[in-house]
This record gives C-alpha cells, structure tokens and sequence, in this order.
C-alpha cells in the first residue's frame, strides 16, 4: 500500500471515529463506559495524527514521547474527572 493511500484510509478512519463519538455523545446515557469508550478513541486518534499527519514516527525520540504522552494524559484526566469530579470540584474551588 502507497503512502498516500495509507493517509487516506488513515483520515476516513479518524474521520469516522470522531462522526462514532459525536454520536455516542449525543445519542448515549453519560457514564463511566462511555467515557472510557470516548477516552480509548481519544488516545487512538492521536496516535494516528502524531505518527502518520504529523511525522514524528520518524523524529527525535523525546519530542515523539512527549507528543504521544499529551495524547495518553489527557484521555486519562478525562476519565479521572468522571471518576472524581465532585473531589476535584472542592479541590479547586476557593
């Protein structure tokens, strides 16, 4: 498979992973599933933008570390806020 095509299929994917979540957004009882679900395609779809779109599979190991940790922390605070909402709201309130 040409790179090209590789980059094709790569976006119709992302694109329909991000039509899937918009969808289960709107369509699905807010939950502790659905967040994992919504964080998991998180992480995935930003794999996929940080080595193929962006190039970094290729670059220097520490920016291509860092780059895929962003994308690993953030689904993650995600899910701790579901998980510990209420404790992070008095936590940060004054």
């Amino acid at each position: 498979m040409t790179h090209e095509k590789l980059l094709d299929r790569l976006w119709l994917l992302l694109v329909a992973l991000t039509l899937g979540g918009a969808w289960i957004g709107e369509a699905v009882e807010p939950g502790l599933a659905v967040t994992l679900i919504i964080s998991l395609t998180m992480a995935f779809k930003g794999r996929i933008v940080v080595d193929h779109f962006m190039e970094l599979k290729t670059a220097n190991r520490m920016l291509r570390n860092l780059m895929r940790g962003f994308f690993y922390v953030l689904p993650a605070v995600n899910v701790l806020t579901i998980l510990f909402g209420d404790w992070l709201a008095r936590l940060t309130t004054l």
